[in-house]
């Protein structure tokens, strides 16, 4: 039986627990990169790709659903003379960016709803869009708000996960009876993936690149993954788990045996833009 809401798209999650704090995210994002076997950090990746979309001089940049800023900070150093604003719905995050962000760096913050972006039509040349899209029940009504506030030529950037990724989770979790009916359950990456994500953004921007980075993490021992799994709001664990990894690494040593686990991922690119203006 599939979930008939993903906490990843209900907007009181969303905007309640599951970022109301920088620790949660610190902590999933943490876990991920110590066990990252392969493929390219995504923040890495999309300055290289912004570095060579935007255009020379001072270039206007959105990060929309920016999270705790390592995108925004990179962009602040790889682009120098470019004038950034930081978007996200968590004021918690937002606090995290600006203390993250290095002095004399031309970004700022701004708390909004990305469905309605705080931005001017054909505001900017570039606008970043990592890893938030499937917190929309309607993606494409945010990329037309992204597609609105580009100018003409300019760029969008944009990063999802395969609506298969971390499946192994969902066996282990099924495994090990937490949750048995883990492997049924709906992807948090469901409304946008790997899949989708063209067609989606082919209703407001004209697509130029589409690059699929594979990815794969390795946890030595259950500690590791229970690190990672105490903050996914995927499996409805019970807070006596999820607000310690160490109950529930012991937990699932209870349950399994005390080895490797390893699960993978796709991350995609999208870069696309607004069409230039006709002479």
């Amino acid at each position: 039986m599939r979930n008939a809401t993903s906490p990843f798209t209900d907007f009181g999650q969303v905007s309640g627990p599951l970022y109301a704090s920088a620790d949660r995210i610190s902590r999933r994002t943490g876990a991920l990169h110590r066990a990252r076997a392969s493929g390219r950090h995504a923040a890495e990746v999309i300055a290289d790709l912004a570095a060579e979309a935007v255009p020379s001089g001072a270039p206007v940049i959105a990060d929309i659903g920016c999270g705790r800023g390592t995108t925004t900070c990179l962009l602040a150093a790889r682009l120098p003379r470019a004038r950034i604003v930081a978007i996200d719905l968590s004021a918690a995050l937002l606090v995290t960016v600006r203390r993250r962000l290095p002095t004399g760096a031309g970004a700022g913050a701004a708390r909004a709803d990305f469905h309605r972006l705080p931005l001017g039509d054909g505001a900017c040349n570039l606008a970043v869009a990592a890893f938030c899209l499937y917190h929309s029940p309607s993606p494409e009504r945010v990329i037309a708000e992204i597609a609105r506030c580009l100018a003409p030529g300019g760029t969008a950037i944009i990063a999802v996960k395969s609506a298969d990724s971390y499946r192994e989770l969902d066996q282990l979790m099924a495994t090990s009876r937490l949750v048995p009916d883990a492997p049924g359950r709906s992807s948090l990456y469901e409304t946008a993936h790997s899949g989708n994500i063209t067609r989606l953004a082919a209703t407001s921007l004209d697509i130029r690149q589409v690059i699929n980075h594979s990815h794969a993490f390795v946890f030595p021992t259950l500690a590791e993954i229970a690190e990672y799994l105490a903050t996914s709001p995927k499996y409805g664990l019970p807070a006596c788990l999820t607000s310690d990894p160490a109950v529930l690494a012991a937990e699932l040593r209870r349950r399994l045996p005390d080895e490797s686990f390893t699960m993978t991922s796709v991350v995609t690119y999208l870069v696309a833009g607004r069409a230039a203006a006709t002479p």
